[in-house]
């Protein structure tokens, strides 16, 4: 249980909604800022307005999965108004206070470190990432569909990275009986796609390996679809950029050369919200329990 526990909740999607909603049915003590369009609205919470003495009176603030960006812009879709964290409100939070967010930026990171607040990125957690990757996988099959005139069974991929969204959109798409190709960086990526039935080579050598590719998919955070790529590219083929915002895709030439390239970050939150805030809740109320307990131990 979370009794006795004072989380602020600033700013935040539908999956926010799945957290807020885990809170307090944990008995923590719960105040929201940027619901105040919500409906229906949410029940247990005090609905507020941001300011220096509600970010002082937090044990726990919990930001959306992108956190505010370096203005202090948070996004806050279930409000009438702009949510913004004033950078000398950051002086408010207490030391040792709890700040969780999917991904922190440059501010953020400044400001936890000049007054000592923890901040916890929760979508550098691998439990987080891999259950991530299947809403992530399904979302991008399903942007696939939407955006060809073939079938994945019988088409040519090309997932580029093995990370934990990689190894799930690789096995989805060969279960849909497409031939996959995975770019990979290290031997023991190259092994593992070997075991699982896929063909392997280095991102190094991608423009020996897109001759008859339909689909692309990216999960690497650096261009590696450059325009010398998209230049040999068939110009049937569709690039799906999963990485985050800018992509690892020329955007710009694959436009001029008439090749379709699609940025398309934070895939949960759009395709499967309730899915993902699930996720979300859980794996943030069990560290909320888990870093209270640790406390506690300490004391």
């Amino acid at each position: 249980m979370l009794t006795g526990i004072s989380i602020v909740f600033l700013g935040g999607d539908a999956r926010q909604v799945e957290v807020i909603n885990k809170c307090v049915e944990l008995d923590a003590g719960v105040s929201v800022v940027g619901f105040d369009r919500l409906n229906p609205p949410l029940t247990g919470v005090s609905q507020e307005k941001i300011n220096p003495a509600l970010l002082a009176n937090a044990d726990v603030i919990i930001l959306p999965v992108t956190g505010c960006d370096d203005q202090g812009a948070i996004p806050a879709p279930f409000s009438a108004e702009q949510l913004v964290i004033e950078q000398e409100w950051f002086s408010s939070i207490r030391q040792g206070t709890l700040v969780y967010t999917g991904i922190a930026k440059k501010l953020l990171k400044q400001m936890g470190t000049e007054h000592g607040f923890r901040i916890i990125e929760l979508l550098e957690r691998d439990d987080i990432a891999i259950y991530n990757s299947i809403p992530t996988a399904e979302g991008a099959v399903m942007m696939a569909i939407q955006n060809t005139d073939i079938t994945i069974h019988g088409s040519t991929c090309i997932v580029l990275g093995m990370g934990r969204t990689g190894f799930t959109l690789a096995s989805t798409l060969q279960g849909l009986g497409a031939t996959v190709k995975v770019g990979v960086r290290r031997e023991d990526d190259v092994a593992r796609a070997v075991q699982m039935g896929w063909k392997p080579f280095a991102t190094r050598d991608l423009a020996a390996n897109i001759g008859e590719v339909d689909l692309i998919f990216n999960t690497i955070p650096t261009m590696i679809v450059t325009a010398q790529i998209i230049s040999k590219l068939p110009r049937r083929t569709v690039v799906i950029d999963l990485a985050s915002a800018p992509g690892g895709t020329d955007f710009r030439f694959a436009e001029k050369r008439g090749i379709k390239a699609i940025l398309a970050p934070g895939i949960p939150g759009i395709v499967a919200p309730k899915t993902a805030g699930i996720i979300m809740a859980n794996t943030t109320c069990q560290s909320i329990l888990e870093e209270y307990h640790l406390r506690g131990d300490e004391e």
